[in-house]
């Protein structure tokens, strides 16, 4: 891949589904409310199975090639790139939104620029596990695996559920991967949350202007249901894990008594393989019943390290901000792997106050892993729901990156939830040969 050796140019959409290059302008990108100029070793070209988007009602910005000067593109509405799993985005889309604009669907909104005949966007890819590549789905194995596992479990509702919404209707990748037989099998567990965020994808009340990306889990599933496609699935394929919490459903912790009935019957049946929560980590007793059964690993979500950004956007119902620090702390008292689904939003993330606060996160709970994920949000409506005109001083995701790995180098990075293999063994192993 060549470096780029100046800025790119900045590109805008006609409103009519056709993206179009101002060679007049050269792409910057935001940073909290700020557009910033982005270095030019900090573009790479758009990874395959990334995506453009128009953002209606709102304008570009970059710099006049000729002056020097920021302003706005008026040739058509800005343009954002969504980027693939296993990279993470330094920077925002930096545009001005124009009265009456709508607010933007819950997807990521990373710069986007053009130069040679190639889209580029400011990112680091800060995972090689290909698990989520879009070149190593087969449609024709996975319409195989739907029908087989269907037929095999025709009573089971959650392989079901996984088959009609998360793999045919959604494209889930974790939900593509199971019905191929490989890696991680995804586990919901619960309809209800205990949290109310801001920004969740599959719960948006009806007074909110943007609609939930995906339809909740409807059911409470039973341990039988669970036990029964699990299993096999950590008996038979490569680089096995099983992860309850997952993106169309609630909070699994309120389901633990279920998830802890399952994990006994699944070790009785099998030692393969390594069990997972996603979470929001609201339950610390929980979590520990089920570290006493057999939980390998936990990764806990949040948008912040700092208690009150945390509680404004997760707002949450009979827990608070130190009960998810309690819970990664329990995992790692049973020497588990812990880690955090961190947010990663530019200008915010990157702030001195949170690199603060995430030092002492990493140092209080011993965390193992930072899974460095791009924040699906339209960021004027999630700053201003949490209540952030300013952001104070920033330092660049990048640079943050490179001061949390100096300061604690045994904090992995990554993307994913890691199978057993990587748990015990060389995590820096090249799994790209997967």
């Amino acid at each position: 891949m060549q470096a780029l050796q100046q800025s790119p140019y900045l590109l805008y959409s006609n409103g009519k589904g056709e993206i179009f290059e101002d060679m007049s302008l050269y792409a910057v990108g935001r940073t909290g409310w700020d557009a910033i100029p982005v270095a030019v070793e900090d573009w790479i070209e758009l990874p395959e199975g990334g995506s453009l988007y128009e953002l209606p009602g709102r304008r570009g910005i970059g710099i006049d090639v000729e002056t020097g000067e920021m302003r706005l593109c008026e040739k058509g509405w800005a343009v954002a790139a969504f980027i693939p799993p296993a990279h993470t985005g330094l920077y925002i889309a930096a545009y001005e939104t124009q009265p009456g604009a709508p607010v933007l669907p819950l997807f990521c909104y990373t710069a986007a620029a053009w130069h040679n005949h190639q889209f580029y966007v400011p990112a680091v890819r800060i995972e090689q596990d290909i698990r989520q590549e879009c070149s190593g789905y087969d449609n024709n194995v996975i319409r195989s695996g739907v029908s087989q596992l269907l037929k095999a479990y025709p009573h089971n509702r959650l392989v079901k559920h996984l088959a009609d919404n998360c793999c045919n209707t959604y494209h889930c990748p974790a939900a593509r991967n199971y019905f191929m037989g490989r890696w991680e099998c995804p586990v919901p567990s619960s309809p209800a949350c205990n949290a109310n965020c801001v920004g969740c994808i599959s719960f948006q009340p009806e007074e909110e202007s943007i609609p939930s990306t995906q339809d909740r889990l409807t059911f409470k599933p039973t341990a039988e249901e669970i036990v029964e496609f699990t299993v096999p699935h950590l008996e038979s394929a490569p680089f096995p894990l099983i992860s309850f919490g997952q993106g169309c459903e609630g909070e699994p912790l309120l389901m633990w008594e279920t998830i802890k009935k399952s994990i006994i019957e699944i070790r009785k049946h099998t030692g393969k393989g390594s069990i997972n929560i996603n979470t929001n980590g609201s339950k610390p007793a929980a979590v520990q019943a089920l570290c006493e059964v057999g939980l390998n690993s936990i990764r806990v979500s949040t948008n912040s390290a700092r208690k009150h950004i945390y509680e404004a956007y997760y707002r949450p119902n009979n827990y608070c901000f130190e009960d998810i620090v309690e819970s990664l702390k329990v995992v790692r008292s049973y020497n588990g792997w812990a880690s955090v689904n961190y947010f990663v939003f530019p200008g915010m993330t990157d702030s001195v106050e949170e690199y603060e606060a995430l030092r002492k996160l990493i140092a209080d709970t011993d965390l193992t892993m930072i899974q460095w994920r791009n924040f699906n949000i339209d960021p004027d409506w999630y700053m201003g729901k949490i209540g952030v005109h300013e952001t104070g001083e920033c330092m660049g995701v990048k640079q943050l990156m490179d001061l949390i790995r100096e300061e604690f180098p045994k904090v992995k990075y990554g993307y994913f939830n890691p199978p057993m293999e990587r748990i015990t063994g060389n995590y820096e192993q090249d799994f790209a040969h997967l």
